[in-house]
């Protein structure tokens, strides 16, 4: 892949022949902090709340329903629409998970593998159908439904697993994060020293980030006999909220002023 000159911001306006965030530093740090809002924010609805798994799981996916078709209406790039539909399908996927694992009984480890067979079907039908798996040229309305279909599935995906080495697996909080955050660190190794496909690093980063989240709002709200922080779904969602909005408002206007620096060369490819 050649080098650019410059990237732009995920905060900052696409070109026009792509309609979701280009993939930078920025895109990384606000997708893990909107899934960890996604894993506390589900659990305030369906356990704090006490509005239930099946329930949760309508009204979170009614919404995410609503900001897609926002998004796929849209003409262009808007970082504040594409960002509210990456924390909605976090949202959607927490209870989602939730409503799988406990409500249908199935449990941690057998929800984890039938969505780990979604999400490759999901991504068999985008390769045979459009040739690719890339994300930086997204803005036909077949690829763009194909990605969020995948990132839907991904991060209920990550839920199940980071549920599942949390808990069934006996790892407990801090070390189910210890063990993803090695994870996520040899998929950046593999970027930074192989020829490996930067699309297939691309997914795998995003499927284990969403764990990374899950665990660390687990890690926030849990008490500390269970292995927590002890901050509650309630506080943890409140400060997470804060700090996304922040972050978004802080890069925002930094990505107006100037195109944001190019980190080595963008987290994905074009090869498959």
């Amino acid at each position: 892949m050649k080098p650019q000159p410059s990237s732009i911001s995920a905060f900052d306006h696409a070109p026009a022949a792509n309609k979701v965030a280009q993939v930078t530093l920025a895109f990384w740090i606000m997708k893990i902090c909107a899934t960890t809002v996604g894993e506390t924010g589900g659990d305030l609805l369906s356990m704090t709340l006490n509005v239930g798994y099946a329930a949760s799981s309508i009204i979170l996916v009614s919404f995410f329903i609503v900001a897609l078709i926002a998004q796929l209406k849209s003409k262009s790039f808007h970082p504040l629409l594409f960002w509210a539909v990456i924390l909605a399908t976090s949202t959607a996927g927490t209870t989602i998970s939730d409503f799988m694992d406990r409500s249908l009984g199935l449990g941690y480890a057998i929800g984890s593998s039938i969505l780990i067979m979604l999400l490759v079907l999901v991504l068999a039908v985008w390769r045979l159908s459009t040739g690719s798996l890339s994300v930086r040229h997204i803005q036909d309305p077949k690829t763009e439904v194909l990605y969020w279909m995948a990132i839907l599935v991904s991060n209920t995906l990550g839920t199940a697993l980071g549920d599942y080495l949390a808990d069934s697996s006996g790892l407990g909080y801090g070390l189910s994060n210890l063990v993803i955050s090695g994870a996520i660190l040899l998929i950046l190794l593999a970027y930074l020293v192989t020829p490996f496909s930067r699309t297939g690093l691309f997914w795998g980063a995003f499927v284990l980030t969403r764990p990374f989240g899950a665990t660390m709002g687990d890690l926030l709200t849990k008490s500390p006999d269970h292995g927590g922080m002890g901050f509650g779904t309630t506080g943890a969602t409140a400060i997470l909220l804060a700090i996304l909005i922040v972050v978004m408002l802080v890069h925002g206007r930094a990505g107006r002023r100037e195109k944001a620096p190019r980190v080595s060369e963008q987290f994905e490819g074009t090869a498959d």
